[in-house]
């Protein structure tokens, strides 16, 4: 069994939603207290093992790189003034370990993985959705990994949601289950209110099989008109292990403007430089 050692990071979206912030930085430099969500991202991948991080961009997203770049000015201005450069130690990456490539039109997260395709080669790789933040000790990554070395295969992180939300996920077709894994009969992606075949959700964090690009080769459009990374995995099913892993920690969707407050109220809360400040503001509404 190959082990994960590249992570595609689908980052060539708008940010409409987030407009009117969004309109000159890309949304995944929107930060959770002091940290972009593009670096929780990685600091995830890179306690799971991941040693490639694989960009899929669009235009105007040239900070995502530059963040992880070396601020020669900024550096050399701190060390003059005597401050320590620590603070950056987690934005600088090896030469060549982050690499970019373009999605030159929205079609869907299933195209914008097939854009990196030359680059993960033939050998499986992991794929993180950025405004999904998962919050856990060890990581969700890592948990993956953990269980991907039992199962091999494909593996998806998956967690449950009132049945009333599954039309907005991908949702999985549970058969048997092991502890934290689930097998997987199939895969719906945002399927209408009633017709779900569970409330297990997919909360962006998938381990995969380079035949997946193989699926997506076909470019086939479903749900919304775009080409749909859930689809792709759903033909793999029956011909590789295709399993769901329950994460054990917290999610938290920084894709709305609601769930990115809440999440900057609950990564500040487990900070002890910056708690006992929002507690009290908290305390006194």
């Amino acid at each position: 069994m190959k082990p994960v050692r590249k992570a595609v990071f689908p980052v060539a979206g708008l940010g409409t939603r987030f407009l009117p912030a969004t309109k000159a930085i890309p949304k995944e430099m929107l930060t959770l207290v002091d940290r972009p969500l593009i670096q929780y991202a990685i600091e995830e991948a890179r306690e799971a093992g991941i040693e490639q991080f694989i960009f899929v961009t669009g235009r105007g997203k040239g900070a995502l790189e530059d963040h992880f770049d070396i601020a020669y000015e900024l550096e050399a201005t701190m060390s003059a003034r005597g401050k320590s450069l620590d603070v950056l130690a987690s934005t600088r990456k090896k030469p060549g370990s982050v690499v970019s490539v373009r999605q030159q039109e929205p079609l869907g997260l299933g195209h914008a993985v097939w854009c990196a395709r030359d680059i993960v080669g033939d050998e499986p790789f992991a794929v993180l959705l950025p405004d999904e933040v998962m919050v856990g000790k060890p990581n969700c990554l890592k948990q993956m990994v953990e269980a991907y070395a039992q199962v091999g295969g494909n593996l998806v992180a998956a967690l449950e949601v009132p049945p009333e939300e599954t039309h907005k996920y991908g949702v999985v077709d549970p058969g048997a289950r092991d502890g934290r894994l689930t097998e997987i009969r199939g895969l719906v992606e945002k399927p209408p209110q009633g017709t779900a075949p569970s409330n297990l959700m997919l909360p962006g964090r998938y381990i995969l099989q380079p035949e997946v690009m193989r699926a997506l080769d076909a470019h086939e459009k479903g749900a919304g008109g775009e080409i749909q990374l859930t689809d792709a995995m759903a033909k793999m099913i029956g011909h590789q292990p295709f399993h769901a892993f329950a994460f054990e920690g917290e999610r938290h969707d920084c894709g709305s403007a609601a769930g990115f407050v809440i999440a900057n109220i609950a990564l500040s809360l487990r900070r002890d430089d910056v708690a006992p400040a929002v507690r009290d503001y908290l305390a006194s509404l």
